[in-house]
């Protein structure tokens, strides 16, 4: 049980990388490849406030989400509304990823920075296995998100206006949705999520300039698992993720969970292109 906790854990962390990732996708039609280097910048924030400054817990949560929740926004003004409607979307939110990990690194260097435990930090003994309170945290968080963003996105206007957007930004803009409002505030709210799980990714990550990296790939075979635009895929992919890491590596050895992961990748996408929770989208031409 201790493992499953842990994978438990570690598939959370992937579960709110891929609904970061559907956050924006979902609103805006736009893949932002650099979510994952916004939950890092939370880290490394959450260090800089708590051990650096030395500030309150409470203040070191506002920090990150406020400072994390700008950088989101200027990656929208910058890297997203400049080339909309071209080619390179992708290659300019890669670039703004690039960017904050050579920032990162050039500010708090390269070294893994241990982030402080907010609350309690004493091992649990539940279900006969070890358990961190921010692991479980961490878990709750993720289930809370994703009913959030469903509840959301199906039962109030704004979960409407994004999603009408996202099918058809000209026809938003012609029925008098403020598209330009709803990106930013989506990149917005997706940063400000990014900032406030930095404190509590913080201890059982690190703050490291490769997290970003690592994050991604994994918040990316999370979502393509559950289906893309899906919060509860997203879930379910993050915890299979993270199952299939944690009990490969302690079973099969640290050099195969990887592998593992991508095999389970490829016979989910044979068996369902769209992801578990996925459909195709169909329009009449």
């Amino acid at each position: 049980m201790s493992t499953v906790w842990g994978g438990l854990a570690l598939g959370a962390i992937y579960a709110l990388v891929a609904l970061g990732y559907n956050i924006v996708f979902v609103s805006s039609n736009v893949f932002n490849f650099a979510q994952a280097q916004l939950l890092m910048l939370g880290t490394f924030i959450a260090f800089w406030g708590s051990v650096t400054l030395k500030l309150p817990t409470v203040v070191v949560f506002l920090l990150c989400a406020v400072v994390v929740g700008v950088v989101a926004v200027v990656e929208e003004r910058t890297a997203i509304r400049l080339v909309r409607g071209t080619e390179g979307l992708l290659v300019t939110t890669v670039g703004f990823a690039t960017l904050l990990d050579g920032l990162t690194q050039v500010i708090w260097g390269g070294q893994p920075l241990q982030v402080p435990f907010f609350g309690p930090s004493k091992v649990l003994d539940l279900l006969s296995g070890n358990v961190f309170p921010v692991e479980l945290v961490l878990i709750g968080v993720a289930v809370v998100l994703a009913l959030g963003f469903v509840a959301i996105t199906r039962g109030s206007m704004l979960g409407i206006a994004l999603l009408a957007v996202s099918e058809d930004r000209e026809a938003a803009l012609m029925r008098g949705i403020n598209v330009r409002a709803v990106a930013i505030g989506a990149f917005a709210a997706a940063g400000v999520v990014a900032g406030l799980l930095g404190p509590l990714i913080g201890p059982k990550t690190f703050a490291v300039a490769t997290l970003g990296s690592s994050l991604a790939l994994k918040g990316f075979v999370a979502m393509a698992i559950g289906g893309f635009g899906s919060a509860p895929g997203a879930l379910i992919g993050g915890f299979a993720v993270g199952l299939i890491e944690s009990e490969s590596g302690r079973y099969l050895g640290e050099s195969y969970s990887t592998l593992m992961i991508f095999l389970a990748l490829l016979l989910v996408l044979l068996l369902a292109p769209n992801g578990l929770f996925g459909h195709a989208r169909e329009r009449t031409v």
